[in-house]
């Protein structure tokens, strides 16, 4: 057995009127917000799927899904820890994370330190152990128009000793 495992995530929700804009953690003032059946926090869910995928777990469908009416408006980070319960579980930690979210607005910049901080805080990592950028998807697209956010995730897991 190896004592390293990498998985990579993907999330896009939908941009809608009427819900709050959350990624990482951290509600962004914006006009839309992203839909879905918990808080739709794209970023925070690629994370999830790539820690599970790490460990061939599944994906968070799995664990959360849209179908159980518990997990409606469920805060991500809650959900987050109970992944993060799941590999510490299975003999795991995070060794780091890397991501990206692709939002042609908001300009994220200003919030990354903060998403960054509060994933760091609910994971017991160091801010440096969470990478997070932006970028635009330079008007193509679905995401280009403005029509929703996604997000890509990329973990290293360590067995713990």
């Amino acid at each position: 057995m190896t004592n390293i495992r990498i998985g990579n995530g993907y999330d896009i929700h939908k941009l809608v009127s009427d819900r709050p804009l959350i990624l990482g953690g951290v509600q962004i003032p914006h006009e839309l917000g992203l839909l879905g059946h918990s808080d739709a926090d794209a970023l925070t869910h690629a994370i999830m799927d790539a820690m599970l995928g790490a460990l061939s777990l599944g994906d968070i469908g799995h664990y959360f899904p849209p179908t159980d009416p518990q997990w409606a408006g469920a805060d991500s980070l809650m959900l987050l820890t109970q992944v993060h319960q799941l590999i510490q579980n299975q003999g795991w930690q995070i060794g780091n994370i890397d991501s990206v979210v692709v939002a042609e607005r908001p300009k994220l910049k200003p919030h990354i330190e903060r998403m960054r901080d509060k994933l760091a805080n609910v994971l017991k990592l160091q801010p440096n152990q969470v990478g997070i950028k932006a970028t635009t998807n330079e008007k193509l697209g679905p995401i280009g128009r403005e029509e929703g956010i996604c997000a890509y995730a990329v973990v290293l897991l360590v067995a713990c000793e």
